[in-house]
């Protein structure tokens, strides 16, 4: 099981957390300007959401691939009509030079075609040939809506064999999420985590993007923990250092397999490079 390394105390663990975090962008139109604020050394990660299509995802991926950037797209199963469609998906991406996809469900109501979850579509992916030594898949610290407790313990289960680690969605309380690693660990799932952390936000400013892309797929999270949704309310922004100081300074750090941190960035781009540059101690090059 891989982990974030050997560091001697807290605070170094929390800067190579920082400096290693891979930076989560939503593909909208216009966001391609702000590649340059991410230095070239930052591995991206493009989401797929029902809004609008994994056509552009991979459009996206294409495009800052091209800028020399190591690109993660995600791939929704629901929006993937069949294995035809998903092998051209594998062929474009691997012309992008892509190594590693983060296969998720999707949020789309009702699947396109064949493939109804992210089980589905890793099944038939196994069956092909394709370029990704990493392929990664989703685990829920705090449940999912839809989902039962032990539904997804099984599908993690069974979705393992065919991944190389696990993306925790949104989590803002760090006793729940080292709960959750630790029974998920105790369970048998050994899969290298990437912890998902919401960096910086200007709550005004993911309203406003909220307002682009759906209020479900950004502010979901706000309801959760330390009265964010009063933040929004007030103006106010909320900061990850307490989450990210609480997973450095947990004691079974290695044990639990943390590889890395995953950065919801809500597009707010340059705030979270330069907050990632203040917590990592590394300066603009």
């Amino acid at each position: 099981m891989r982990s974030v390394g050997e560091p001697s105390d807290a605070a170094t663990r929390r800067r190579g957390l920082a400096r290693t975090a891979n930076i989560e962008v939503i593909p909208l139109r216009g966001v391609a300007a702000q590649l340059a604020d991410i230095p070239p050394t930052t591995t991206i990660t493009v989401t797929c959401s029902p809004k609008f299509g994994i056509g552009r995802t991979v459009e996206f991926t294409e495009l800052a691939a091209r800028a020399g950037y190591h690109v993660v797209p995600h791939v929704a199963a629901r929006q993937v009509a069949d294995r035809a469609e998903l092998r051209s998906i594998v062929d474009r991406l691997a012309g992008a030079g892509v190594r590693d996809v983060y296969v998720i469900g999707g949020d789309a109501a009702t699947p396109t075609g064949e493939f109804a979850s992210a089980g589905d579509l890793l099944s038939a992916l196994a069956t092909m040939d394709h370029p990704f030594p990493e392929v990664g898949i989703a685990g829920y610290p705090e449940g999912h809506p839809k989902i039962a407790d032990a539904e997804l313990l099984e599908a993690l289960r069974l979705k393992q064999k065919h991944a190389t680690y696990l993306v925790s969605q949104l989590c803002f309380d760090s006793a729940v999420l080292l709960g959750w690693l630790r029974e998920t660990r105790r369970q048998g799932i050994t899969l290298p985590l990437r912890v998902g952390v919401a960096a910086p936000i200007d709550t005004r400013k993911l309203v406003e993007l909220a307002l682009r892309i759906g209020v479900g797929s950004s502010l979901r999270y706000l309801s959760k923990q330390h009265g964010l949704l009063g933040s929004v309310l007030r103006g106010g922004a909320y900061r990850p250092e307490q989450l990210l100081d609480d997973i450095a300074s947990t004691p079974d750090l290695d044990e639990l397999g943390i590889d890395k941190v995953h950065l919801y960035s809500f597009n707010q781009i340059a705030a979270t490079v330069e907050w990632q540059r203040r917590v990592s101690g590394t300066r603009a090059a």
